[in-house]
């Protein structure tokens, strides 16, 4: 945040530059009923399944799951956490089988259009869950919808960004963060014999693939023409960046299985000057031994742009409610209650996680943490995914062939093939 700017000023810009960011309906799904007369009468038990970090992000929810009962003392909610790598597969089977599903769920934004068009989801226009819409900023919103009716709201909005280490980089002579593809690699490699440490650490995911698709001009899919198009051209050549990356030594050689947090955990040791990450990982980043007692070393820029432009996607998390839960109404006192502006600022003010509510940016928890107005940047250049119901299904084909590329395994151009091939078994009648 630039000097002279103060932090509401700055998150408010923050706020309009997520804005700017760019089925079949069952039997099984209940019509919406209407919002509760009175909300203090009602009563009874919820199972919320929360997918975010149970170390770092849980005891926020929780201490607001004790701020919501002491409001609603006749609702009981039970806490379970669940490793977000098993909850979109834990969900399907259990509400596939109508035995163990949570009464709420914390979903990844691309889950929401799968599960309702599978009739796992209850419709949210009508009830107290879907409060002040008006309010939610467009593209978080816009996830939780599926054939013209919302069975989700925001919980939190977020994207990638190049998270760096200053005082690395100015040791090997750069004083700013690289902007495009070309200066990552040679900003990692002056790292590398230059500060004793190694320049760029590579989360092997897919999610965490698609900044330089994006840069290049590519996407995963064309929806408006039902075509695939993760192999085309453009997708290629931003997946033969990553390559060369590895292949120049620019990217430290990555680690295949929990790449993830072997990155994290370089970055925060001092190991490894840059690497992609969300807001998420601000609180994690700032308790490590580099950032701790001096966090205005710790950097955040937006990805590097490649030769279309700088864009990374648009991620976050939303609250859904099961169709076959056995407690409505307090499900969605409970998921008002969550996704509120006061309760998404309290999450931003103790995670510097961003709300997806533009109100929420306003209120003093918010504007309490700098880290919230650092985003600014990053989340102008957000990327929107397609809300489709295989949405959640493209990113397992394309984890196996990135993994096969990191590996040495496979080319790129090979690897991206089989991706394609992958996605015709799961999009049904789309041509490449």
């Amino acid at each position: 945040m630039r000097r002279g700017i103060s932090v509401a000023a700055a998150a408010a810009a923050l706020a309009l530059a997520v804005s700017a960011c760019g089925g079949q309906d069952t039997p099984t799904q209940p019509a919406a009923p209407a919002s509760a007369a009175d909300p203090a009468a009602v009563s009874g038990e919820v199972t919320w399944w929360d997918t975010s970090d149970a170390t770092n992000e849980g005891p926020v929810f929780q201490q607001l799951i004790t701020d919501f009962q002491a409001k609603y003392p006749k609702i009981k909610v039970n806490y379970v956490n669940v490793p977000f790598a098993e909850a979109q597969n834990k969900f399907k089977t259990a509400a596939q089988s109508g035995s163990g599903a949570p009464d709420v769920l914390r979903a990844e934004v691309g889950w929401v259009a799968e599960f309702a068009s599978l009739g796992y989801l209850a419709p949210l226009e009508g009830t107290p869950a879907l409060d002040k819409p008006e309010d939610f900023l467009p593209s978080p919103a816009s996830s939780g919808k599926y054939n013209g009716k919302t069975y989700a709201v925001p919980q939190v909005t977020d994207t990638l960004g190049l998270l760096y280490n200053k005082e690395l980089l100015k040791k090997a002579g750069h004083d700013a963060p690289p902007k495009t593809f070309a200066e990552l690699k040679q900003t990692a490699l002056d790292v590398k014999s230059k500060a004793g440490a190694d320049g760029l650490a590579l989360n092997v995911d897919a999610y965490f693939l698609l900044p330089f698709i994006y840069g290049e001009g590519g996407d995963l899919l064309d929806v408006a023409s039902k075509k695939i198009t993760v192999a085309a051209p453009q997708a290629a050549a931003g997946v033969k960046i990553v390559e060369d990356l590895i292949t120049s030594g620019a990217a430290a050689k990555p680690a295949i299985q929990d790449s993830y947090t072997n990155a994290e955990t370089a970055f925060k040791e001092g190991k490894v000057a840059m690497i992609f990450n969300g807001p998420w990982s601000n609180t994690d980043n700032l308790g490590g031994k580099v950032f701790k007692d001096n966090p205005d070393n710790f950097g955040i820029a937006p990805v590097p742009a490649g030769s279309a432009k700088a864009g990374a996607p648009t991620g976050g998390h939303d609250y859904a409610v099961y169709a076959g839960s056995k407690n409505l109404p307090a499900s969605y006192l409970f998921v008002q209650f969550m996704a509120s502006a006061e309760s998404q600022a309290k999450v931003a003010g103790k995670l510097g996680l961003l709300p997806a509510r533009p109100s929420a940016y306003t209120l003093p928890d918010a504007q309490a943490n700098d880290m919230i107005a650092k985003w600014k940047d990053p989340m102008a250049a957000a990327v929107e995914r397609p809300w489709i119901p295989e949405g959640g299904q493209l990113f397992q084909p394309l984890l196996e062939g990135y993994q096969k590329i990191a590996a040495g395994q496979q080319g790129s151009d090979a690897a991206l093939q089989d991706v394609a091939k992958a996605y015709q078994g799961i999009l049904k009648g789309w041509s490449l």
